[in-house]
């Protein structure tokens, strides 16, 4: 496995500078059709971080329905009139991503949180001012992941504890992600961590299918830089802008007010739409 495969991210402009894409140009990304953030090329790390790829996704349901060969009478004709038959299955019982909600959190709405871009910033790029260095081992070498973390993260993260049930949901492999958590967050904040594995790889994205969660979806909130990942539920997303080192930044900040008043809503969509609406 090499180091392209572990993270996926947006590529930040400065490192499209210095990084390259295989091949000697930046591969062309597709116009996005949600037109929630500026097209980003990607570098020669964009699949080691959050994906950022085509958003003209088709979200036609990927499940079918099995039907089943017809009923045969002992003969081995079919049944009066030829008829055929179709037998229901049992199903089987649902397997969700989440596991049932612990009692400190009955209540509470389900809020999805993005790793990078949105609260952190990683590269294998030097970073003099990072606040972590995480070592990844890929086929036995170890590389250094320098991650920077987005201004007011700390604050943010403990008060979105406070008020919801948090989960962290990142398209990265859990072998970067896991021990960035782990220094990120220090409150135990996350109830659950959910990696790539965990997406539906739909038309070249990493989408977080929310229903697949365990929780009642007018009660889940996901916020993530990236349209592409929550393009099955879009009424249900908080959209940010993707961070990658400006100091100054309070969108993280900003947004306590409005996770505080979205937390006593009975649903989250009607403050959703006015947020979208605005």
């Amino acid at each position: 496995m090499d180091a392209p495969s572990i993270i996926t991210q947006v590529t930040s402009p400065k490192e499209e500078e210095s990084c390259p894409a295989p091949g000697g140009g930046p591969d062309k990304a597709s116009q996005s059709s949600i037109n929630l953030k500026k097209q980003r090329s990607r570098s020669i790390f964009s699949s080691l971080f959050c994906c950022f790829r085509n958003y003209n996704v088709d979200t036609t349901a990927i499940h079918s329905t099995t039907v089943l060969p017809p009923v045969v009478e002992e003969n081995g004709g079919f049944q009066k009139g030829d008829q055929r038959q179709v037998i229901p299955i049992p199903s089987p019982s649902a397997k969700y991503l989440l596991p049932e909600v612990k009692v400190p959190d009955y209540g509470k709405k389900c809020m999805v949180i993005d790793l990078d871009e949105t609260l952190v910033h990683s590269s294998f790029k030097p970073i003099n001012n990072a606040d972590f260095i995480v070592p990844v081992e890929i086929d036995g070498t170890v590389h250094q992941v320098y991650v920077l973390k987005r201004p007011h993260v700390d604050e943010f993260l403990q008060r979105m504890g406070q008020l919801f049930e948090c989960v962290l949901f990142t398209a990265s492999l859990a072998k970067y992600a896991d021990p960035v958590a782990d220094l990120l967050d220090r409150w135990g904040v996350f109830r659950a961590r959910l990696f790539r594995e965990s997406c539906v790889f739909h038309r070249g994205n990493y989408v977080k299918d929310l229903s697949q969660l365990g929780r009642e979806l007018s009660k889940v909130v996901i916020i993530d830089n990236s349209p592409a990942s929550y393009i099955f539920h879009p009424e249900n997303a908080v959209p940010v802008q993707s961070w990658f080192d400006d100091m100054n930044d309070t969108e993280l900040l900003d947004l306590i007010p409005f996770f505080e008043g979205l937390s006593r809503e009975e649903e989250v969509y009607n403050m959703l739409q006015k947020l979208c609406h605005r």
